[in-house]
């Protein structure tokens, strides 16, 4: 193992064919800096040359226990590595260290074969992409007629969009639906320190009906790809459109900058959000996660479809947005 620069960890990761904007230096930072996880970052040279990375990031909970997840906060962000030989030895080094650690288990989102001894779940999520025609016409054609309707609608009725400089008005909205979804809001400082360490590569965009914010999203730029990640929205926005026409709006923005592709994220299978791209003209793809139990002997089932979450999930939406928005912090930093 070797100590590289966050420079030299950058520039391999923007030149592999198979990186994402979740490989990327600066999350070790957001981890660390917002939550106080320890981030180990492996990498391996060969001749001087950078010949593999893997971000790791240790979260210690005493609800979901001891993990080390490659890359936590993330959708992806498994091994890079130039060849096999390369990405065998960075696995190895990363179950060697969850062992070194103490760690229930080692994780690796989104990625290839790691090894035998490493067990696979890919019933769980899947992701969605497609390409974003550069002219609105036909790129109102990708868009299947029913859903377009929506969409044509929503463009008539007077709202309005804007890229936000800040993350407070995209919070307020994002809190909200948080909490009626039942699960705990990340902090306000993690989106400023999303912001901050990202700067251009991570922008919000607003709609507003009859000047009122209804609909936000937060999005990663990554090469030719635009991936909405965060969002949130009031209750009207539904009955609006506004919902629809956020996304419409960021695949406009999307070509303004120059991307080719429009990356839906994770949704698990089954849920509404999946459906909801699905009605996109979006077609899923399995998502792996690779798993080295280290002291469990299952895998980890962390995700709010878990039936042992129903009753925590139906009393957080009893909660007063503030409060459950005060607490939340305490409780979504083991949700990595």
């Amino acid at each position: 193992m070797t100590d590289i620069t966050e420079t030299q960890w950058d520039a391999f990761v923007r030149a592999h064919t198979k990186a994402t904007f979740f490989h990327l230096s600066a999350w070790r930072h957001v981890a660390q800096d917002v939550f106080g996880h320890p981030a180990h970052y492996l990498s391996l040279e060969r001749d001087g040359e950078v010949a593999a990375v893997l971000p790791l990031v240790e979260i210690r909970s005493r609800l979901f226990g001891h993990a080390l997840i490659s890359n936590a906060f993330c959708v992806g962000g498994g091994p890079l590595a130039s060849d096999d030989v390369a990405l065998a030895e960075i696995v190895g080094h990363a179950e060697a260290l969850g062992r070194k650690l103490g760690a229930d288990y080692v994780e690796l989102r989104d990625t290839a074969l790691a090894g035998p001894e490493w067990l696979e779940r890919d019933d769980l999520y899947a992701g969605f992409e497609a390409s974003i025609a550069t002219s609105e016409e036909e790129n109102l054609k990708q868009i299947p007629r029913k859903q377009r309707a929506v969409i044509r609608k929503a463009l008539g009725q007077g709202m309005t969009t804007t890229i936000d400089p800040t993350p407070d008005t995209f919070f307020d909205l994002y809190a909200r639906t948080m909490r009626d979804h039942g699960t705990p809001a990340l902090p306000r400082r993690f989106f400023e320190k999303l912001m901050a360490a990202f700067g251009d590569d991570c922008e919000v965009l607003t709609v507003r009906a009859e000047g009122r914010p209804v609909s936000s999203v937060l999005s990663y730029f990554f090469r030719d790809r635009v991936l909405p990640y965060y969002t949130g929205s009031r209750l009207e926005a539904r009955g609006l459109g506004a919902n629809d026409l956020m996304y419409w709006a960021l695949m406009r923005r999307a070509v303004e900058r120059n991307c080719t592709i429009f990356d839906f994220g994770r949704s698990k299978v089954g849920t509404g959000p999946y459906s909801f791209k699905r009605n996109w003209g979006f077609e899923p793809r399995p998502i792996t996660h690779q798993y080295r139990l280290l002291k469990r002997t299952t895998l980890p089932d962390v995700n709010p479809t878990n039936p042992r979450y129903t009753a925590m999930i139906r009393a957080w939406r009893a909660l007063p947005v503030p409060l459950a928005t005060a607490i939340s912090p305490m409780l979504s930093r083991s949700l990595g």
